[in-house]
């Protein structure tokens, strides 16, 4: 035999090749889904540690303070030198906890003195032409913990929304978002179809929030926040049965059951304002959905949990881009995965802290 026939090689042949890329291809399409699978496990794990570090500084808020902080709170006269007039808006619950989150040098560039709707608490491309010198360096500022990860990184402008409020568009106003929000209470609409064994809410407007955590919306009245305070042991249906911050994440964009909808400009049905973690709008005050493919119809059904981020303004739900569950805070620090199937009585029941309800653990 001649050498160059004993050093001949044979060649794959197409079939074998084909089988090759067909395994390769099997292989790959059987690891994607786990390797999702393992992300978002670590994804959830993450939302879960901050919403644990969220409970602890509400905590040591009431250590502090001796009660619970307020889902938000205005001023009951109007903070002075406002460049674009009188506002007595204050700010939210997260923003009062930044000081336990370690988070004292936003907390004290927010200045929460001055209302929420003042630029000196803006971004500085605003604050300075109009007159508010070099505005809050932490308004744009994110904060980690405010940040689901398995949440799509919306783009968070409230441009749109002050420009038509008459303020001159200097452009891009960017503040730091939240995927977690304070749980004000529910809905009269949605105890009386959904929930008629908890307690009727009291009061009209923002006023009937009185049966969460939270308790109404506070007054700060030369430096003193005062309302209706609430207090650990003043939760007479228990820490561990009582929810206080909840996620509802990805706004500005609407989502229904995982889809985002379609337009998303201000002022269509896919886009809603109350997104940063400044403004106590994002507050979730639970009330009920009908769905339709990716559209809803407010207080046509009992649907709550991970339906819809969207809703009126004061009446986000409860939201996240976990499957099957949203991850929520109770009273005793502590965090579980609400599921979505969690009956409307259960949700009711843990939204009020002095209602009274008796329920299975979900």
């Amino acid at each position: 035999m001649s050498d160059s026939v004993r050093g001949r090689r044979a060649a794959f042949t197409l079939i074998e090749l084909l089988v090759v890329i067909a395994i390769i291809a099997i292989l790959i399409a059987l690891l994607v889904p786990a390797v999702q699978k393992v992300r978002e496990a670590a994804a959830r794990t993450q939302c879960i540690n901050n919403l644990k570090q969220l409970g602890l500084a509400v905590h040591s808020y009431h250590d502090t303070n001796k009660f619970l902080p307020y889902w938000g709170f205005d001023f009951a006269t109007a903070p002075t030198g406002n460049p674009v007039g009188a506002q007595t808006q204050g700010h939210s619950a997260l923003t009062m906890i930044l000081p336990f989150i370690d988070q004292m040098t936003i907390y004290a560039s927010f200045k929460p003195d001055l209302s929420v709707i003042d630029p000196r608490n803006w971004p500085a491309n605003y604050a300075g032409p109009l007159g508010a010198g070099a505005g809050s360096p932490g308004a744009s500022t994110r904060v980690p913990v405010f940040i689901c990860p398995s949440a799509p990184p919306p783009n968070i402008d409230y441009q749109p929304y002050f420009t038509g409020a008459g303020i001159p568009n200097l452009g891009p106003f960017v503040l730091a978002r939240t995927d977690y929000s304070a749980v004000r209470g529910y809905h009269q609409n949605f105890r009386n179809a959904c929930a008629p064994a908890s307690p009727v809410p009291s009061g009209t407007g923002d006023t009937v929030d009185q049966m969460g955590v939270f308790s109404v919306r506070g007054v700060s009245n030369n430096g003193t926040i005062q309302g209706g305070r609430v207090t650990l042991v003043g939760i007479s249906d228990g820490t561990s049965n009582t929810m206080m911050i909840a996620e509802c994440a990805g706004r500005h964009q609407v989502f229904v059951s995982g889809t985002a909808v379609s337009p998303s400009t201000p002022g269509t049905v896919g886009w809603v304002l109350n997104a940063a973690a400044a403004d106590y709008n994002n507050a979730i005050r639970i009330r009920g959905y009908k769905l339709n493919g990716t559209t809803f119809t407010q207080d046509g059904q009992c649907n709550v949990i991970n339906y819809t981020n969207g809703g009126s303004s004061g009446e986000y739900q409860i939201y996240s881009f976990h499957p099957g569950v949203a991850n929520i805070l109770r009273a005793d620090g502590t965090v579980n995965g609400l599921s979505a199937s969690v009956s409307s009585g259960i949700v009711a029941a843990m939204a009020s802290r002095a209602g009274g309800e008796t329920f299975a653990e979900p």
